[in-house]
Order: C-alpha cells, then structure tokens, then sequence
C-alpha cells in the first residue's frame, strides 16, 4: 500500500481491514447489488458506489485481501459462447479458495479446500453456464500478482482499469477440456439452470 502507488484514505483502508478476511469480503460483495454497465471501476470506486460486476469484483477483493495480508492475485476464466470470469484468489494452509461477484449462484466463493488451482477451477464448471444451458468454462490462467499494476493506481485511480482486463487477454491458459469432450458435454437441465440463475440481474 504504498503512497506512491495512489494509496487509499485512511478511511477507507478502515473499511477494508473492517472485512477482516477472504469470507468477510465476499459477504461485503455479496451484499451489493450487481450491475450490468460495461464499467472498469478502480477498487475505490467499487466503494464508492456499493456496486460492480464480476470483473470489479474481483479487483476490490483482490485489494481488500491484500488490506488484509494477502497478495492481491487474481485468475481468468474463460468460457466457450459465453463471457470470460475473473475471480481473486488467497491461500491458506497450503490450500486455495477464491472471492468473487458473479450474475450466477455457483460462481462466487470457495473455501481454501482446493490443492490445486486446476482443482479449484474445476469447482466452478457445474455452475458456469451460458444462457443456452451450455456448460461453457474452457480455460483458466496462472495466478496475476496486481503489484504488476501499482505504477498505474488500479486500487485507486478515477479512470477506467481496462488495463488489466487487456492484459488477462495476453497470457498463457490452460485448458480444462479436450476438444472431444468438451463436445460430449450435455445441456443443463430445467431445475439446475433456475437455481444457478436465482437473483440474476436483468437489464
């Protein structure tokens, strides 16, 4: 958090230390509402305005884990027929959990349970689905150290962050899938596709 990287107010670094832990920061997500603009809003501005989308979502709990002695990283998820998923991820005990925003009931947290990162993407290939009940998750990157961006104030600038998300374009993902089985995949059926869409947000 250092000054000459834009740092937060003290008020405002309060009120991310206030959250305490990943768990903390998820609630505090999972308590805005979510929004559809096609923003880059800095971490700041996510608290300034009590909303954001999966992209900023990420990118505040990314700063408020490191607030509160976490690295800042995130990972990219990318989907087939569907939008790409960026979540922030922390390790504890030698495991990996996530904090995310997410449109869709099953792509938000998980507790440090997973030993792998492929382990824990995989956690989130039942519930990423597009709109045409395909299950879509394809690919997933290496963890991103946002210290990387500091010289451009991601945490706290007024100016949109597409930055980052240009960069998540630039690396290297893995693929979960073969091709052959990726083409075996079978829709989502009726019940499960209600619950993953419980509360989304429409425009």
């Amino acid at each position: 958090m250092n000054n000459s990287h834009g740092s937060f107010t003290p008020a405002e670094l309060r009120k991310l230390r206030s959250l305490k832990n990943p768990h903390g920061i998820q609630r505090f997500l999972d308590k805005q509402p979510y929004h559809l603009a096609d923003t880059a809003w800095s971490p700041r501005r996510v608290l300034r305005e009590n909303t954001s989308h999966c992209y900023e979502g990420a990118l505040f709990a990314a700063a408020a884990l490191r607030a509160n002695g976490y690295p800042p990283l995130i990972i990219d998820l990318e989907a087939e027929h569907d939008t790409d998923h960026v979540v922030a991820v922390f390790k504890q005990n030698g495991h990996w959990g996530a904090v995310a925003n997410s449109n869709y009931t099953g792509c938000r947290y998980r507790e440090p349970v997973y030993r792998s990162l492929r382990e824990l993407v995989m956690s989130y290939f039942e519930g990423y689905f597009n709109l045409r009940r395909e299950r879509s998750l394809r690919t997933f990157s290496n963890p991103v150290n946002l210290r990387r961006f500091d010289g451009m104030n991601w945490m706290t600038t007024d100016e949109p962050v597409w930055f980052i998300a240009e960069y998540l374009f630039t690396i290297r993902h893995f693929p979960l899938l073969t091709a052959k089985t990726s083409k075996r995949l079978h829709r989502l059926d009726e019940r499960s596709f209600r619950a993953g869409c419980l509360g989304r947000a429409q425009k």
